[in-house]
């Protein structure tokens, strides 16, 4: 099977909240930005000392440690509602509250060492996972969090969400 390229979804096909992170995304070949991003981002990870990795920007924010696992977290949510619907499958995808999953993934007391290697871990199968979309599947509509959302959307969602949170790491946190 010859790979399709990811094309940038159009508005309609994600719910305006993701905005924020598609227009984080460059034009070009996403795919090969999904790999080329991990490599920065892990390069950033493990520039960080272990004993700053649990530092808080503010009292109520989340760490370095919990920055990193919601990425993990939510990466792996989004490639699943984008296998889900990529196969066809119309059942409508539940939520998921961010700030339950981090003060329940306990990153505090793991390494930074391992937290990169996992997050290595879920895009690789994330890159896989794309990879073998053809285009008809990319185009595909389901429902997650009670609006819509397309396949490719959920590539784009992906990638802008981990830009998101690195411009976020590098400026409050490691400035």
């Amino acid at each position: 099977m010859t790979q399709a390229m990811i094309a940038r979804p159009g508005a309609d096909e994600y719910a305006p909240y993701y905005g924020t992170y598609i227009d984080k995304v460059p034009d070009g070949d996403l795919q090969a930005l999904l790999s080329t991003q991990l490599a920065e981002t892990l390069a950033l990870v493990r520039s960080v000392p272990e004993a700053r990795g649990v530092h808080r920007y503010a009292p109520d924010k989340w760490s370095i440690k919990g920055v990193i696992g919601h990425i993990a977290d939510s990466e792996r949510i989004f490639a699943y509602r984008a296998l889900r619907i990529g196969r066809g499958d119309a059942t409508p995808l539940p939520g998921f509250e961010q700030n339950d999953y981090v003060s329940k993934g306990d990153f505090d007391a793991r390494t930074l060492s391992d937290l990169a290697d996992e997050l290595a871990a879920v895009r690789q199968a994330t890159v896989h996972l794309f990879a073998h979309f053809d285009a008809a599947a990319l185009e595909r509509r389901g429902t997650a969090s009670g609006k819509t959302v397309s396949v490719r959307a959920l590539a784009y969602i992906i990638a802008g969400h981990e830009r998101h949170h690195t411009g976020i790491l590098k400026a409050r946190y490691l400035s």
